[in-house]
């Protein structure tokens, strides 16, 4: 199938279809891993993270695919596999050009991405709850202290304000860990 069908896919809401074309192309990403010293789960792995990397991009309205999908994902690979290595040096993050400082740039994205949901998911279940109904119920801090039992809004305005120093805290926390 023609990457423009693929893309067609994509924005008639068809997005099994259009990944399932993309799986085709697995076997080649999985070459480029193995050849790197990764192994076949790595490969996995890293094919996976550009899928989701494309995905969010193909969700941008400004988005353009300036390449075929097998390109896209073949550089969107080989930077996760190399960011994952910590094998860049900086002579070759001078030399990148602009398509791939945009990649590479996207690949970072989704990294932060990740710190943010894992940094979440480490949050108490009470902080959890509070933090999506505020950000995604868009409920006010009397209804909150109502639904949630706190005594009154100005408690449930501080309960807020400590979860997110602590998402806060977890995430900066796991991102040092990384970069050390």
């Amino acid at each position: 199938m023609s990457d423009q069908k693929i893309l067609e896919l994509f924005k008639n809401g068809q997005r099994s279809k259009a990944f399932k074309e993309l799986y085709k192309l697995y076997p080649r990403i999985e070459k480029l891993i193995l050849s790197k010293g990764g192994t076949k789960v790595d490969a996995s792995d890293v094919f996976q993270e550009a899928l989701i990397i494309l995905n969010r991009n193909l969700e941008k309205s400004n988005f353009t695919l300036t390449s075929s999908f097998y390109t896209y994902l073949y550089s969107v690979s080989r930077f996760v596999w190399k960011d994952t290595q910590k094998q860049f040096s900086k002579q070759e993050l001078h030399d990148l050009n602009t398509d791939e400082v945009s990649l590479f740039h996207n690949v970072l994205e989704e990294q932060k991405y990740q710190f943010a949901e894992n940094a979440f998911r480490e949050l108490g279940v009470r902080c959890q709850e509070l933090l999506q109904r505020f950000y995604l119920k868009k409920m006010s801090f009397k209804d909150i202290a109502e639904v949630m039992q706190f005594k009154s809004e100005k408690i449930a305005k501080n309960q807020k304000y400590k979860c997110l120093q602590k998402a806060k805290d977890i995430y900066r926390t796991n991102f040092k860990t990384v970069q050390s």
